[in-house]
């Protein structure tokens, strides 16, 4: 039998989902799924797939774990807060919860190299319990559950409300950023809106640049996109994004983004929102069985970023499970973040090597974070 992959996820909203959807991720998923079984306020309420427990049975001892709040002035089209400062305050009781799970031996956060080398080494070594988990011993005791590891990353930049607040987030831990998420920012324009980086936003990469802050591209508009690239020269992924050719939308990349991704040696995490996965899916209405959606088509993906690099090596695992929607949409195989352990033997079947699939399931987002710490 296969021993179960380690798993870098460059991507959950862990905070977000704890306060915004007041969800206890140390709960087991079942009892988050009963707890919220009659709620409608949230689309995806009792579906979720991502908690704590689970992360641990799937052995995703690695994330990349977001704050984010958007900003909306006046007649704004998307739900946010009505000014920086209220993001900002957002943002923080975000953190806050994130300290909060330290303090429990829940989560860990990672700074540095020395800390992201001491954690892997304590998740590669550790022995799976009969459900995956990994455990330490401590002499005759009971076996002790792992912390999971937790890079900070800052998902849409509207709640930055000066550039000395970007440096006071790197001070608390902040390693990454995307300047843009959905619609129009105080930065950058993300999915669904255009034009060009705002000045405000070019100061921000340059102090991105200068504090060493890797820069996710992820969901900035395609004018955006390019202009980011002609500021920022430092380390650079694209934590949650799939390819264009295969589901059509300016959400995901065209082919010429993924190479540009490539040649500055970027890596693309591969989401699992149905959504970014398949053609045609229409928003709120689509149901995952109606294209017959299943975890392989994302291999789909990997296939194609692979085929444009021409080696495995520029794709990783950003799975995005807890964005704001669950099993509603997502594979029909895809119960929980656990089963990411699928993965592997679905790429195997496709010719991948053992070394391409370690790249892919942890080891090509960790190289990449090394050098940006080097």
């Amino acid at each position: 039998m296969t021993s179960p992959a380690f798993i870098f996820d460059v991507h959950l909203d862990l905070s977000m989902n704890a306060l915004e959807w007041n969800r206890d991720l140390r709960w087991p998923l079942e009892r988050i799924r009963r707890w919220e079984q009659f709620m409608k306020d949230k689309v995806d309420r009792g579906n979720n797939t991502v908690c704590l427990p689970e992360m641990r049975k799937g052995r995703i001892g690695l994330c990349v774990a977001t704050q984010i709040g958007r900003y909306s002035p006046y007649f704004h089209r998307l739900p946010g807060w009505n000014s920086p400062e209220q993001a900002w305050a957002q943002t923080q009781g975000q953190l806050a919860w994130y300290r909060a799970m330290e303090e429990q031996g829940e989560l860990v956060q990672i700074r540095n190299r020395e800390q992201l080398d001491k954690h892997l080494d304590l998740w590669l070594k550790a022995p799976p319990c009969d459900d995956g988990t990994p455990y330490v011993k401590e002499s005759l005791k009971t076996p002790t559950k792992l912390p999971i590891g937790y890079i900070l990353s800052l998902e849409g930049a509207d709640s930055i409300i000066t550039l000395k607040h970007l440096e006071r987030s790197y001070e608390d831990g902040l390693r990454a950023l995307g300047p843009a998420h959905y619609g129009p920012g105080r930065y950058a324009h993300g999915t669904d809106a255009e034009g060009p980086l705002p000045p405000a936003g070019k100061d921000l990469i340059k102090e991105m640049q200068r504090l060493g802050i890797i820069l996710d591209v992820t969901h900035l508009c395609d004018e955006c996109f390019w202009d980011a690239l002609d500021i920022y020269d430092g380390p650079l992924w694209a934590s949650h994004q799939n390819c264009r050719t295969l589901a059509p939308w300016n959400r995901q990349f065209a082919d010429d983004q993924i190479q540009a991704v490539i040649q500055r040696g970027g890596v693309l995490g591969m989401a699992f929102d149905a959504i970014m996965m398949v053609p045609g899916w229409m928003h709120l209405r689509s149901k995952p069985a109606d294209f017959q959606l299943k975890i392989e088509r994302i291999c789909e993906h990997i296939d194609h970023i692979c085929q444009l690099a021409g080696n495995a090596k520029h794709v990783g695992i950003g799975t995005d499970l807890d964005g704001g929607y669950g099993n509603e949409q997502t594979p029909m195989d895809l119960n929980s973040i656990a089963d990411l352990q699928t993965l592997p033997g679905l790429l195997r079947a496709r010719g991948y090597t053992p070394d391409d699939i370690e790249g892919i399931m942890w080891k090509n987002m960790v190289d990449l974070v090394r050098r940006a710490w080097g």
